[in-house]
C-alpha cells in the first residue's frame, strides 16, 4: 500500500533554482526613462532617481522616483519641493517595516510627506506655489501623489490607458469645488465691473484656478497640498507612464500623446510627445514631459511595436479590484495579466487620509506627530479625529497624533479656523 508522502512528488534541485531566478526576474523589472522640455517661464523642475536603495527589514530594495514640478508666480516653491518632498515622504515611515509593509504605507507616507513639505516653505516667506506629481516604483507596484494639473498617464502592454493622478483645476472638478465652499471659500471667475466675468473658474481669496498645490501661502489655506494617491500593480508584461506639465496635457489628448510616439525607447519618447505638443499649439506655457518604461529584463527598451493600441473607450477604464474569493493559494500568488488597483484615495481630509486602520495598525508613533515627525510630550499631541464629525466611529484619544501647529494647519484646511494669511490674485 502506497502511502500519502510516497505518492507526492518531489521537485528537482535544479528546476528549483531556476523557478528562484526567473521569479527574481519578475521582482525587479527593467526601468529606463527620458525627459524633455521647451521653458517659458522656467518654473518647471523634474525629479529623476532611478535607483534608490531602503534597507528594510526582511532585506534591501531597490526603488525609482519621479517627480515634476510645475511652479506659478516664481520656481521657489518648486525648487524647494524638488529638494525636500522625497526626504520628507520616507521619513514618514517607520523604518522597521518589511517590503509588502513598505509599500502599505507609502499612500500614507506620502500624505503626510506633502504636508510637511508645504508647511515648511511657508516658513521662509515666500509666495510662490508649484503643482507636484511625484511617482515612487518599486517592482511591478506604481504608487503616484498629486497635487494641480499636471498628469500621470500609464498604457499597459495589455493597451488599456489609466490616469493614475487627478486634476485639481476649478473648471473641471465639481468636487473639489464643494469641498471650498462649504468650508468658506468662494469660487468664481474674475469680475472685471459691471458684472462681466472672465477667464477660469477661481479659488477666493487668491484667485487661484487650483485647488491643491504645494506653496501658495498668500491665497489663504483653501487651496491644499493634500495629494491625490493612487497605487497600481502592473502585470509582469509592464507598461509605460507618461508624466507632463499641463503645457502637453493642454495640447495633446493621452491618446495623441502615446500614439506619437510608439515603438520609440522612453529616451526618444519624451521629446516626440514636447514636440508633438508645440506643434499642435505652440509655446505658450513650460512644457515637460518624462516617460518611463517599467519592463520584463528579458525584453528590449522599446516594447511598444508589439503593443495593443488602447481601444477607444478605455481612457476611462476601471481597474480590477484583487479579488478575495480566492478558492486556491496558488491563485492568491498568481501575477495579473492587467493592471490591478491597490489603493486610492483623494479626500483632502487629514483625519480621513492618516486613519490607520488601513493599512497598517503601527504606522504611527504615539509620541511623534503624523505630519512634521517632531516629538510630541506627553499631553501636548492632539488626535488627528479630534472634532471628527462621525465619533461613532473613531475616537479622540485614537491616534495618529499632530502636534499644535499641524492641527492649526488641518482646521485652516477644513474651514474650522479662519486664515490670517494675506489674499492677493494670482494665477496659474
Amino acid at each position: 500500500m502506497s502511502t500519502r508522502n510516497e505518492q507526492h512528488q518531489t521537485v528537482p534541485l535544479s528546476v528549483l533554482l531556476k523557478r528562484e531566478l526567473m521569479n527574481e526576474k519578475i521582482e525587479k523589472p527593467e526601468i529606463c526613462h527620458g525627459q524633455a522640455g521647451q521653458s517659458k517661464k522656467g518654473e518647471d523642475l523634474t525629479l529623476l532617481k532611478a535607483e534608490c536603495q531602503r534597507m528594510v527589514s526582511d532585506g534591501v530594495y531597490t526603488y525609482s522616483v519621479y517627480g515634476l514640478f510645475d511652479g506659478h508666480n516664481g520656481s521657489a516653491a518648486a525648487i524647494y519641493s524638488k529638494e525636500n518632498l522625497l526626504n520628507n515622504v520616507l521619513s514618514a515611515i517607520p523604518p522597521d517595516l518589511n517590503g509588502d509593509e513598505w509599500l502599505a504605507a507609502l499612500p500614507r507616507a506620502l500624505v503626510a510627506g506633502f504636508v510637511k513639505t508645504d508647511k515648511d516653505f511657508a516658513q521662509n516667506g515666500q509666495k510662490s506655489g508649484t503643482t507636484v506629481t511625484f511617482v515612487i516604483i518599486e517592482g511591478w507596484v506604481v504608487t503616484v501623489a498629486s497635487v494641480g494639473d499636471s498628469r500621470c498617464v500609464l498604457e499597459s502592454s495589455e493597451g488599456g490607458i489609466y490616469y493614475l493622478s487627478a486634476d485639481h483645476r476649478l473648471e473641471t472638478n465639481e468636487e473639489e469645488r464643494v469641498r471650498i465652499t462649504s468650508s468658506g471659500g468662494e469660487v468664481g471667475r474674475l469680475n472685471t465691473g459691471g458684472g462681466a466675468e472672465v477667464g477660469p473658474l477661481r479659488c477666493w481669496p487668491g484667485g487661484l484656478c487650483l485647488s491643491r498645490s504645494i506653496g501658495d501661502m498668500d491665497i489663504g489655506e483653501f487651496v491644499v497640498p493634500v495629494p491625490h494617491v493612487k497605487q497600481v500593480k502592473l502585470s509582469t508584461a509592464g507598461g509605460r507612464l507618461v508624466i507632463c506639465s499641463d503645457g502637453v496635457w493642454d495640447s495633446l489628448p493621452a491618446e495623441v500623446a502615446l500614439d506619437c510616439c510608439r515603438g520609440m525607447s522612453a529616451e526618444a519618447a519624451a521629446p516626440q510627445i514636447v514636440k508633438e505638443a508645440l506643434q499642435a499649439k505652440g509655446l505658450r506655457d513650460d512644457t515637460t514631459c518624462i516617460v518611463v518604461d517599467i519592463l520584463p529584463q528579458e525584453k528590449p527598451p522599446a516594447p511598444a511595436a508589439q503593443q495593443k493600441k488602447p481601444v477607444k473607450g478605455m481612457l476611462k477604464a476601471m481597474f480590477r479590484k484583487k479579488s478575495s474569493e480566492s478558492s486556491s493559494t496558488d491563485k492568491e500568488y498568481m501575477e495579473p495579466d492587467v493592471v490591478v488597483e491597490l489603493y486610492e484615495e483623494g479626500s483632502a481630509m487629514l483625519s480621513e487620509r492618516l486613519e490607520t486602520k488601513y493599512p497598517l495598525c503601527n504606522m504611527f508613533k504615539l509620541f511623534i506627530c503624523a505630519v512634521c515627525q517632531v516629538e510630541i510630550k506627553p499631553g501636548e499631541g492632539i488626535s488627528v479625529h479630534e472634532g471628527a464629525s462621525n465619533p461613532q466611529n473613531t475616537r479622540p484619544w485614537d491616534g495618529p497624533f499632530l502636534c499644535f501647529s499641524c492641527q492649526e494647519k488641518k482646521e485652516a484646511m477644513e474651514g474650522k479656523r479662519s486664515s490670517d494669511r494675506l489674499s492677493s490674485g494670482s494665477d496659474e
